[in-house]
């Protein structure tokens, strides 16, 4: 059984607490960004699509810390987040200056991809009021005391927002540490947000330091190389696909560098075009390695938000169960299943999860 000492059911106000930016995501569908004459609108973050996958698809009470500029923009995102279900009452509220020169919300405009042509994603989100967000924003003694979180998550993608992220996500792990809050993090490296602010080294300092503090550290092999500096022999760049026993060696050496390391988890991807892919996932806890049942050649209608999805799954295993063998399958099916909707989050329900866990098809359900 995990070493993860988790808090039980209903001993606190929320199963998990996420800290993200939130942006709106304008999706031309099938066509592309440089020709659309119509999107439709999602909201997608990294760290919020797992509260809303947890939420959502598991049924867990989950909030989300975060900030929006109070224009119109914003509130169509408060009410994305209201209808999936994740408590807004932590959103900061910063006044709009009516241009945005300032503040702002962020835009994401995302093409699914499809066969050769992969996804794409062209964010838009410089001034943005999440990027902006500092130390002593958020009550964290109070989140993580009075009211309380089993589970508290967070990510690569928010701390490399600006020079004032870093040291927010620090103070909230450190803080969730103190209360027995579990910790998760998403190293999910995003070289075009290090770029302007210190690049690869920056991002080693700043995932270095909050590594410290975390129980469970998700990433792929890109993220483990690029964020914690563990390098990574074995990789099959023509299927993006890292080679399972280099991974298991990388994660020898990134516990032993980090012993605060409970669980370590990663998707293994198979590449073969934008819309089919071998998918699979890795988790190690206990001083062993639990794998979920590979799927070869899934059918993928938006990759997008996949290893988000995986993150809730994994995450709802060990809050149900506290078993790696079923958080790695839980997180791995949830993943597929979120990648045949369109949108960053998922649309799957339990019983859909459960079933595709116990080895359901795709016949017609009736």
């Amino acid at each position: 059984m995990t070493t993860l000492q988790i808090k039980p059911p209903g001993s606190c106000g929320y199963d998990l607490i996420a800290l993200g930016e939130i942006m709106l995501r304008l999706d031309p569908g099938e066509g592309r960004v440089r020709t659309a004459r119509e999107f439709k609108a999602w909201e997608g973050g990294g760290e919020y699509n797992v509260a809303r996958g947890l939420r959502r698809c598991f049924g867990l009470k989950t909030a989300v810390c975060t900030a929006f500029a109070d224009n119109d923009v914003g509130r169509l995102l408060e009410d994305f987040i209201l209808q999936g279900g994740v408590d807004p009452a932590f959103i900061r509220w910063v006044p709009y200056d009516g241009v945005g020169r300032t503040v702002r919300n962020g835009l994401n405009f995302t093409e699914r991809g499809f066969g050769v042509r992969g996804a794409v994603g062209i964010p838009d989100r410089g001034h943005t009021a999440a990027s902006q967000l500092k130390p002593g924003d958020f009550d964290w003694d109070d989140l993580f005391g009075r009211r309380g979180a089993r589970w508290f998550h967070t990510g690569g993608i928010f701390a490399a927002l600006s020079d004032s992220t870093p040291s927010l996500v620090i103070e909230a792990v450190k803080a969730a540490k103190k209360h027995g809050t579990v910790v998760s993090y998403d190293l999910n490296y995003r070289p075009s947000l290090w770029k302007s602010i210190g690049g690869q080294k920056r991002a080693q300092e700043v995932n270095g330091e909050i590594a410290k503090y975390v129980d469970v550290m998700i990433g792929n092999e890109e993220d483990f190389t690029a964020c914690l500096d563990f390098t990574v022999e074995g990789m099959d760049e023509n299927i993006s696909r890292i080679d399972v026993a280099a991974f298991q060696a990388m994660i020898g050496k990134a516990v032993k560098t980090y012993p605060n390391f409970k669980v370590t988890a990663t998707t293994l991807r198979a590449v073969k075009t934008a819309s089919r892919n071998d998918w699979g996932a890795i988790c190690w806890a206990d001083g062993k390695f639990h794998e979920a049942a590979n799927r070869a050649d899934l059918e993928i209608l938006d990759r997008v938000g996949g290893g988000d999805s995986f993150a809730s799954g994994l995450i709802y295993g060990f809050l149900q169960f506290n078993d790696p063998q079923k958080a790695v399958e839980y997180g791995a099916a949830h993943g597929a299943l979120a990648m045949t909707t369109p949108g960053d989050t998922s649309m799957a329900t339990l019983k859909e999860v459960e079933a595709l866990v116990k080895g359901a098809g795709a016949r017609v359900q009736r």
